[in-house]
């Protein structure tokens, strides 16, 4: 029986998808094998596929790309607009905070109540 691996590096999984590619093993029999040794939830067979192809497309790379953050919806002048809300009302909810604001969300509200403001 064949010793399992236990939390890998994602690159160590794509090195290996690349191996076997490089030596012609279809998609499917890579995803068996990578199962086989690394746990069954490891990389799905899509994903497998996903990367056999970008391999053959010429791509040599198995790290993860640099992603830049998604930007914040919640600016200064937010922050500055909902606290004199909340001024003007101490008795102020999300529901009627939404009302004022109708083009932030809910949840963004909360979020600048509670994390920037430290209103609770």
């Amino acid at each position: 029986m064949l010793q399992s691996i236990e939390n890998p590096a994602d690159c160590e999984i794509r090195s290996v998808i690349r191996f076997f590619n490089a030596k012609d093993v279809k998609a499917a029999e890579i995803h068996r094998q990578i199962s086989a040794v690394y746990e069954e939830s490891i990389m799905s067979e899509g994903m497998v596929r996903k990367w056999v192809r970008a391999f053959k497309g010429g791509s040599t790379n198995v790290h993860d790309e640099e992603r830049s953050e998604r930007p914040s919806v919640i600016t200064e002048d937010m922050v500055q607009k909902v606290d004199a809300k909340v001024r003007e009302n101490r008795r102020f909810t999300i529901s009627s905070l939404s009302n004022e604001f109708p083009q932030v969300s809910r949840s963004v509200l909360y979020g600048v109540v509670r994390e920037h403001l430290n209103y609770r």
